[in-house]
């Protein structure tokens, strides 16, 4: 049993878009200085100014040293780094080094563990911008709805890739006709029969063309026998002149 395997185009389709997206990546980890410069609001702890759902835009680009009051920043949970917070800061614990102690807006009161302390290790970058809402999407790529996307986007470059072999074939096959045609044409051509018309003209042109040789070779043998009969008059005058001019003397 034949192996069969992925065509190439699909294969290259994949490459592509595997490349683009891995580019797109790496450049908006360039521009905003973190590894994921993208999160979504999980809960209403930051309610009514962040709000579930929302996607937010993490600049790692803000140094540590600078952030202030009332900022809202993107960090570890100090007690055990499994999971990552959005809060606003609250104040500044320590200088030296320098230690955070942040709080959700909607909560009533910082959570130790959570909220502090919150040093330069923890530390993930401030939020730059918010996009509301747009996190709904991720909800949608949770399994199995994930898989089904993929396999169906997969289907899709396949029955691309297939469309197209199928018309490269039909082309192929329509171009082996046509030269077949135009061969078979070409090779019957001495078994086309003349026109009769065209042939009679030609062959009446022909008989015209000889019958103008023999005609002409009529009128030159008659011209030569009217030449020979007028040579033949003029000599029998001659003759008869000369009889007139030396009369026979009388006894």
């Amino acid at each position: 049993m034949a192996k069969r395997s992925i065509p190439k185009g699909i294969v290259k389709d994949i490459v592509i878009v595997g490349v683009g997206v891995l580019v797109i990546w790496i450049g908006l980890q360039a521009v905003f200085g973190t590894q994921n410069p993208f999160y979504v609001v999980a809960s209403g702890s930051m309610i009514p100014v962040l709000k579930v759902y929302d996607v937010l835009i993490v600049s790692g680009h803000e140094p540590f040293e600078d952030i202030q009051v009332d900022d809202i920043i993107v960090f570890d949970r100090p007690s055990d780094h499994n999971r990552v917070i959005v809060h606003r800061v609250a104040s500044i614990m320590e200088e030296d080094p320098k230690t955070l102690r942040t709080k959700g807006d909607a909560n009533p009161a910082s959570i130790p563990g959570t909220d502090f302390p919150i040093t330069e290790e923890e530390y993930i970058g401030k939020v730059a911008y918010t996009i509301p809402q747009v996190g709904y999407v991720t909800q949608l790529l949770k399994p199995p709805i994930n898989y089904i996307i993929i396999v169906v986007v997969f289907g899709i470059m396949v029955a691309k890739q297939m469309i197209g072999k199928k018309k490269d074939q039909k082309k192929s096959s329509a171009d082996d006709l046509s030269s077949q045609d135009t061969a078979e044409e070409l090779s019957d051509i001495d078994k086309i029969q003349k026109d009769s018309e065209y042939s009679g003209h030609v062959e009446g042109t022909k008989d015209t063309e000889e019958l103008d040789d023999t005609k002409e070779s009529i009128d030159i043998s008659e011209s030569s026998k009217i030449e020979e009969k007028m040579e033949g008059i003029e000599e029998s005058i001659e003759d008869k002149t000369g009889e007139d001019e030396n009369p026979k003397k009388e006894d």
